[in-house]
């Protein structure tokens, strides 16, 4: 395909936001590549004709665009027109007719430009242009790979300084859509790991030898959209087996911590049916910002400041029942091999002993929730070390590789050496 064939889509409000992304639409197209224009306004008259109208993009939706001007509030309004254009911009993309997306907007143009970008693939660019893009853009970006760029100025006219912005969103999209991404060969099956600070030498160890079993393995950071993303790539068929050693987004999602990946983090993988070994990594810890951002009623309990802008809070005994429990319920779910390892002295470098979360009876109540709410056929490992132990790094990489032989789906593994089982689970899982 020529760089004069690919297409990108500019999604925007053609009421209030004509004269920009007529701008854009004007510089993109200079550089020799096409536009396709989706109107998604609602209220007033398009400044300019469409490609696709916003009566299609409410249609798309399900709905009609004078029902919706009629009786919709302005959030329901958003939410429709961002469904629409994400059913129109897969659509097209199926089609082969979208190559690339950019936005421009405010709250409401960002709202329903990154809900069509986030139904688009991974590869796909995606540039937001927002007033918004230097906040917290966790709600618009989600597990997607897109680009936000701060628009400085509201997106209300073309003058010297948003003439710049808008200059370089455009030569920004076209060098992305015209550019082409080196082709890796690597047929190995992907493994997903879910690291944090804490658990990187655990990770990083295990990493190094699940590849030389012919795995390739991608590393996601635990922060809450880290999970996010690392479960919608499970999802959507990416991976084929994972490493889930640190699940502390499940503490976050407990304690209302700024880290949370949402009550079903771990249950990606059972629902996916591939091989799994979950460990309850870092579940010691809550994350929030700077220290005056914990809540009142934590203000008590034992905090430790990772950083100016990171707060830790130890999670206890009752907090940590309820992690386990839910850890057990998302093995439980599982219909492909899976199998749970338990760090008994420490599950972080904070919780080793001497170390400023070290809580025995608190990871206790973890483990014992674990092993007395999971299956029976379900193995679990009980290793007398600390998760960043080199043994238990070793053990997880073997335990996992030992589950994708047994899945007997990877046929790259399985030309791999053979390696020894462990054998070390638990006689008995209750406590």
């Amino acid at each position: 395909m020529t760089d004069a064939m690919k297409t990108v889509v500019l999604a925007g409000a053609l009421d209030t936001k004509a004269v920009e992304f007529a701008w854009v639409k004007a510089l993109i197209e200079k550089q020799g590549v096409r536009t396709l224009v989706i109107d998604v306004g609602i209220l007033g008259e398009p400044g300019f004709a469409p490609d696709v109208s916003r009566e299609a993009v409410a249609s798309a939706a399900g709905v009609g665009l004078e029902d919706l001007r009629r009786g919709a509030q302005r959030q329901e309004a958003l939410s429709v027109m961002g469904h629409g254009l994400a059913v129109i911009a897969r659509r097209l993309y199926d089609e082969g007719k979208l190559d690339a997306i950019l936005g421009m907007g405010g709250s409401g143009g960002t709202t329903v430009a990154t809900a069509g970008m986030r139904a688009l693939p991974l590869g796909v660019p995606k540039l937001m242009v927002s007033t918004l893009a230097s906040g917290d853009v966790r709600a618009f970006v989600g597990p997607a790979d897109i680009l936000m760029m701060p628009s400085i100025v509201d997106v209300a006219g073309v003058n010297r300084i948003s003439g710049k912005v808008y200059a370089n969103a455009a030569a920004a999209i076209a060098g992305m859509v015209r550019g082409e991404a080196p082709q890796i060969a690597d047929e190995r099956p992907l493994i997903a790991a879910s690291m944090f600070g804490n658990t990187t030498p655990c990770v990083d160890h295990a990493r190094s030898l699940i590849e030389k079993h012919g795995f390739e393995v991608l590393v996601f950071h635990a922060t809450g959209i880290g999970g996010q993303t690392m479960e919608s790539l499970i999802s959507e068929g990416y991976i084929a087996g994972c490493l889930d050693i640190t699940t502390t987004e499940l503490a976050d999602e407990v304690c209302g911590g700024s880290a949370s990946a949402g009550p079903e983090r771990c249950l990606a993988a059972s629902r996916a049916g591939i091989p799994t070994v979950i460990v309850p990594g870092c579940i010691d810890m809550t994350n929030f910002g700077a220290l005056e951002s914990v809540p009142e009623k934590y203000r008590g309990r034992n905090l430790y400041q990772w950083a100016s802008t990171a707060t830790l809070l130890r999670t206890n005994i009752e907090e940590n029942q309820r992690i386990g429990e839910m850890i057990a319920t998302a093995a439980n779910a599982a219909n492909a091999p899976v199998a749970i390892i338990l760090p008994l002295k420490g599950v972080s470098m904070l919780d080793s002993e001497g170390g400023a979360f070290w809580d025995p009876a608190a990871n206790a109540a973890c483990f014992n929730a674990i092993k007395s709410s999971l299956r029976q056929d379900i193995p679990v490992i009980e290793l007398a070390c600390n998760i960043n132990d080199r043994f238990f790094a070793e053990t997880a990489a073997e335990t996992l590789v030992n589950l994708m032989q047994e899945s007997e789906r990877f046929p790259v593994a399985k030309q791999k050496r053979p390696i020894r089982r462990i054998s070390s689970y638990t006689a008995d899982r209750h406590p």
